[in-house]
Formats: C-alpha cells, structure tokens, sequence
C-alpha cells in the first residue's frame, strides 16, 4: 500500500556520526545493562540464604521463561527492522501501522503462554536434571512469574518500534522504571517480608505489567494520530505476509539460539547442583556483556533498516563500520573490568563458599566471552534492520550445528570448561558465518527507494 506524505512520528534519516551513534546507543547500553544487573540482584537476594538450591532454581527459572519469551524475541527484532526500513522509504503510516501490528502479537502470544503454562513447564522439566529440591523452588518461582506474560511479550514490540525510530531515551526510562521498582520490590519482599522465591517472582510480574503500561504512554503521539487504528492498512495482505515472513525466519533463528543456551544450563546441573549455580552467577557476567553490546547492535539495526529503507549502501556501510568501532572498544573494556574486578563480584553476589570457588574456577571463560562474542552481536544488528532474516536463520543452524559438535567433541573430556568452550565456540561460529554473508546484503541495498 503505497503512503501519502506526512509528517514522521520518528527523527528523520541523516548523516551517520558518531555523536548520532552515541546519541542512540547510550541510553540503550545504560538500560540494557541493567537487566542483567536485576538477575544479579535476583541471584544475590537468595545467595544471602546461603545455599545452593535457591540460586539454581532463580537460574533455573529465569533461563526456561527467557528461552519462552525469546521465542517472541522475533517481535523486537522484526518490528524494529520493518519500522526502521519503512522510516527511511519515508512510509510513516506503515510506521504507525507496525506499532498496531506489533502489540497486537504481543498481547495475543502472551494469552497463549498463559494458556499453556502447564505443558510449557511439564515440557521444561522432562529436559531439566535438576534435583528436586532445586525444580520444587523453580516451579514455585514460575507459577507466579507466567501471569506477566502478556505485558512482557508486548513490550518487546513497542521497545522494538522505539529503537526504530532511535527513540532510546523512552527505552532507557521504560528500563529503569521496571527493574529499579523491581529492585526495590526484591528486597521488600525477599528480605523484609521473608517471602523467598515467591518474593523474587512477585517483584517481577508487577514490574514488567506498570513497564508496559509505561511504553504505551510513552508512545502516545503515535496514538494520537488516525493511522494506528487505520485497519485497511493494518491488515494489508502484502505487509502482513512480509511481517509473518521475516519474523518465521528470526523465530527458527531465536529457537535454535535459546536452545543453545538452556542445553548449556541443564548440562551443567548434570554436574551438581554447586556447580549449576556457579555457572549462573557467572551467566550474569556473559548476559552485562550481551545487553551492553546490545546498545551499539540496537543502534546500528535502526541506521541500516533506514539506510536499507532508502537504498543508501555508503549509509549502511558507515553505520555498519561506526558502530561495530564503538562494539570493539565495549568489549575491551568489559573484558579488562571483569579480569580485574570478577573475583570480588562473584563474592557480592552469593555467600555459599563452594559456589564462589566453582565460579572463580571458570571466570576465565567471562574474561574472552566479549572478545570472541562481539562479531555475532554487530552482525546480528546489522542483519536484523536489513531485515535480511534468511540469512540470519540458515546461518544459525550452522552455528547451532557447531555448536551441538563441540558439546560432543569437548564436554566428555573437559566436563564444565569444555561445556564454556563449545559455548564461546558457538559465538565464533555465528560471527564468521554472518561475516561471509555481508557482501551480499550491502549488495541489496542498491536501486531506487521503497515507496509502496
């Protein structure tokens, strides 16, 4: 459906600089970096209990939730790369009709997680060998967790809408408002009240509902205008097909992914549940790595889906180089940082003695994780806002595949370092698989702008 002019609901499509990267990252970097700093307060809550089993069922449960809700993690990828592409053909009302599009797959994919929670845990657990002690306090925890389902799947639409259009200061307040309430609420409930599991799981679901409820104000000038509700569009068969295209595609890709990292947690509980633990505190070190390299990734999927959109190869080559600069000086850094200051974070973050040995045994793995990872989190940014998703799904199955050989190969033999090595493995795999795509899509990136 072709767009009549209008005026943009989002900043218009310019010059690439790093002042614009920065200006778009770093309210990104700040509010993602906080979400693994909510799972370290999370693990750190219960670690003031002193054993083992609470921890491994937090990491337990946040891990089989985050592998469901990821498998919407299509809705925040896909909405930004369709946005962003549609932003800078100049088409604001498929950008309003996106925002719609969006929240409406949200909201229904959460219902539907609901509805199945029952299988959804049964299903969890057959694939956990967690002792029962350590699923008891898990099942506990999701149970109250499931009831914000709605709400957090929805979101990741509207984040995804708002990088699009490089509106990350409204993501870095929605950010803060939810995990700095549910600070607060864990530490109320867990150690004020005694609430324990329930209480971690109860901070949770009221953050996420008031976050949601955050970003649908925050959009509200796109609310305000006729083409949200305009049904016609909404529901154009084209655009629809084109959505359910390139969202099946990173859907295979975020499952084959997420199955990487839940095989990894249940691998590990098959050596104890001291060493489950100490992989998910040192999981929090990997996940401050991923959000913070997430911002510049977040960044460069706005710019290329707008440099796409208007069929600016120089464009999407300059934000493709300038941010994965400002990736590579990131995870210098927070490699430095963790060999230098990892020992004394995994003693904040549990009492447990034999936790903090076993964690401080594998820190080794945190310190190269950023520098083997960065290629995997730039390509992935630069693949999502070309809304080249084929190539991001046939490439992950690749990895995937390399990974599950690694497992094979090195977990016999080296048992938990080999199950670290095939993980930082797959990140390798990821990055040089999507590298040796690149060509292809600055390629597509030529010809006349999209206008219909």
């Amino acid at each position: 459906m072709a767009d009549t002019p209008e005026v943009a609901i989002g900043g218009g499509v310019g010059e690439i600089t790093h002042r614009r990267i920065l200006r778009t990252a770093l309210p990104i970097v700040l509010s993602n970096a906080t979400v693994p700093i909510l799972g370290a307060v999370d693990t750190g809550v219960v670690g003031q209990m002193g054993l083992a089993a609470p921890i491994g069922a937090v990491g337990i449960g946040a891990i089989v939730l985050s592998a469901i809700y990821w498998v919407f993690g299509f809705l925040r990828m896909g909405t930004t790369g369709l946005t962003a592409r549609a932003h800078g053909a100049g088409r604001q009302g498929e950008v309003a009709a996106m925002l719609t599009r969006s929240m409406m797959v949200g909201l229904g994919g959460g219902v539907l997680i609901v509805a199945l929670q029952v299988w959804l845990f049964r299903g969890a657990f057959l694939l956990s060998p967690a002792s029962p002690e350590v699923e008891s306090l898990a099942r506990e925890y999701l149970s109250i967790r499931i009831w914000s389902a709605p709400a957090a799947i929805a979101l990741y639409g509207l984040t995804g809408w708002l990088i699009a259009l490089e509106r990350t200061r409204a993501v870095l307040v929605i950010q803060l408002w939810m995990n700095g309430l549910n600070v607060a609420l864990d530490l109320w409930f867990v150690l004020g009240l005694g609430w324990g599991i329930g209480g971690v799981a109860t901070a949770t679901v009221i953050a996420e509902v008031s976050g949601f409820a955050l970003a649908i104000w925050l959009c509200r000038d796109a609310f305000l205008r006729p083409a949200w509700r305009d049904w016609t569009r909404v529901f154009d068969r084209e655009a629809l097909v084109e959505m359910a295209t390139v969202n099946r595609d990173i859907l295979i890709r975020s499952l084959l992914l997420q199955g990487i990292f839940v095989s990894f947690l249940f691998l590990g509980a098959d050596f104890g549940d001291v060493t489950l633990a100490a992989n998910q505190v040192l999981l929090q070190f990997l996940e401050i790595t991923a959000f913070a390299l997430d911002g510049f990734a977040f960044a460069v999927e706005a710019m290329v889906g707008q440099a796409f959109g208007a069929r600016d190869r120089v464009g999407l080559r300059r934000a493709a180089m300038l941010t994965s600069l400002w990736g590579v000086l990131c995870v210098v850094l927070l490699a430095a940082v963790f060999a230098i200051f990892g020992g004394g974070v995994i003693d904040i973050m549990t009492t447990a003695p034999d936790v903090r040995i076993e964690a401080r045994a594998y820190l080794p793995w945190m310190i190269l994780a950023p520098l083997l990872g960065v290629a995997s989190w730039m390509l992935d940014g630069i693949f999502i806002g070309a809304t080249q998703s084929r190539e991001m799904r046939n490439m992950m199955v690749l990895s995937g595949l390399i990974y599950a050989g690694a497992v094979f190969a090195l977990v016999p033999h080296y048992g938990n370092h080999g199950l670290w090595m095939a993980l930082l493995i797959s990140f390798v795999a990821r990055g040089v698989t999507l590298g040796v795509r690149y060509p292809k899509l600055e390629r597509g990136a030529e010809g006349p702008p999209v206008s219909s």
